[in-house]
Parts: C-alpha cells; sequence; structure tokens
C-alpha cells in the first residue's frame, strides 16, 4: 500500500510539473509579455506595503527548515535576496521589465486574459493562466513545508531522525516545497530577474540536502536503508 502511495504521489507531481503542455499557447503569451517588458502596461507599482507583506510571509518558511538541521543562516542570504528584489519588482518599481520594453516594446501585442480577480489591502490583482499556474506551486510548496514542520514538531521529543509522515514520501520536503515556491513564482513572473535566480537556488537546495545527508548519514545508523526506500525529493 505504501509503494501505491509513493507510485501515485510521483505521478501527481509529475503531472503537474507537465500540466502546462496542455496550455502551451497560453504559456507561450504569457512568457512572452512578461520576457519582453510589454506587460509593464498592466504591472503594478507603488505598493510597499504588499511588498512587506509578501516579503515577510515567504521568509517565515524559512524558520522550519531548521527542525531538522541546525539553521546557518548565511545559507538563506540568496533567497532572502530572492524575495525581496521579487516583490519590489512585482509591486515597487518594475525596473528590469522597464529596462527590456525600450527594446521589446510592441504596442500590438496581446496580453493574456484575466482568469481570477481579487482585491488585496486596496490593490485590485488580476492572474492570467500563467500565474494561476505559478501560484497553484506556491501553495503545493507551501503546503510540503507546513507538513514538513508539523511532522518534525510531532517527532520533536523522539530520539533519531524523523522518517514517518510525509517524510516517508520524500527525504526532504520542505526543500523540495521550496524548489516548487521559486519555480512558481518563475512561472508567475517570468523575467531576467527570475531567470537568473531560480536556476542558482534550485542548485542551492540540492545542494543544501546532499550537506545534510552527508551529516545524517554518519549519526544515524539506519540512514543508508531510508536512502534506499524514500526518493530524494520525490
Amino acid at each position: 500500500m505504501l509503494k501505491f502511495k509513493k507510485f501515485l504521489f510521483r505521478i501527481l507531481f509529475l503531472f503537474l510539473i507537465l500540466a502546462p503542455l496542455l496550455y502551451f499557447n497560453h504559456f507561450y503569451d504569457h512568457f512572452y509579455v512578461y520576457i519582453t517588458g510589454n506587460i509593464i502596461r498592466e504591472v503594478i507599482t507603488q505598493q510597499w506595503h504588499i511588498i512587506a507583506i509578501n516579503i515577510m510571509l515567504f521568509m517565515a518558511f524559512m524558520i522550519p527548515l531548521s527542525y531538522r538541521r541546525k539553521a546557518d543562516w548565511k545559507e538563506y542570504g540568496l533567497v532572502s535576496a530572492f524575495f525581496i528584489s521579487l516583490f519590489i519588482e512585482m509591486y515597487g518599481i518594475p525596473l528590469t521589465i522597464l529596462f527590456i520594453s525600450n527594446y521589446f516594446s510592441n504596442a500590438n501585442s496581446n496580453l493574456p486574459n484575466s482568469l481570477i480577480g481579487f482585491n488585496v489591502l486596496g490593490v485590485n490583482l488580476g492572474m492570467d493562466i500563467g500565474m494561476t499556474y505559478g501560484a497553484f506551486l506556491i501553495i503545493v510548496g507551501m503546503c510540503l513545508i507546513i507538513t514538513g514542520w508539523i511532522t518534525l514538531y510531532k517527532n520533536v521529543k523522539k530520539k533519531g531522525l524523523v522518517i514517518n509522515g510525509i517524510y516517508s514520501y520524500s527525504r526532504h520536503p520542505q526543500y523540495l516545497g521550496f524548489i516548487l515556491i521559486t519555480i512558481g513564482w518563475f512561472i508567475a513572473w517570468p523575467t531576467i530577474l527570475t531567470l537568473i535566480f531560480v536556476p542558482i537556488l534550485i542548485y542551492k537546495y540540492i545542494r543544501v540536502c546532499k550537506k545534510e545527508e552527508n551529516e545524517i548519514s554518519t549519526t544515524f545508523s539506519g540512514y543508508k536503508k531510508y536512502r534506499e526506500k524514500v526518493p530524494f525529493l520525490f
């Protein structure tokens, strides 16, 4: 039964990753208007309270990562820089998009239609299919991080490594969650900034995972068997 659940877990993740292929044209339009800077016509600016709220929210998700391994906050400096620069560009001063639009601006380009519209603290926000899909990845990533934190918290008094719950499906569910969050933000807001940051962050997360495993394998005798049964990420 557990093997079937793990198989289903992987299938769902693969479907999640490959889902944009079903709406290729919509995603192409989404990426085109952002990468070329044409989205500048609809960009929200000077909303510093929205920037502050988003930065605090996503920075808070790094706290649970310290429960399985002693936190080294120097490792999170790049992550912090990513979120700060991302939200300043999204809701403050979109410098990258403004710069690109000077070279690739096309008044005849079609902006993607919004699927969802809502108001946050007096600011009207709209999400096209790319942003909606990116938001879904972000929510899944958040759920993985929260589930990992809850699992670790419930087992905080037990000795040894936590390998039950979500950790029986993935050896690093919280880092997987952060990878999904960064990919989600790239899809939702595909600019030169996110194009540069995201591969670096994914590489950093994988490197930290391997570093953590090297540390754990020296103190946890059953880790080898655990590695054979549970996938690295999914």
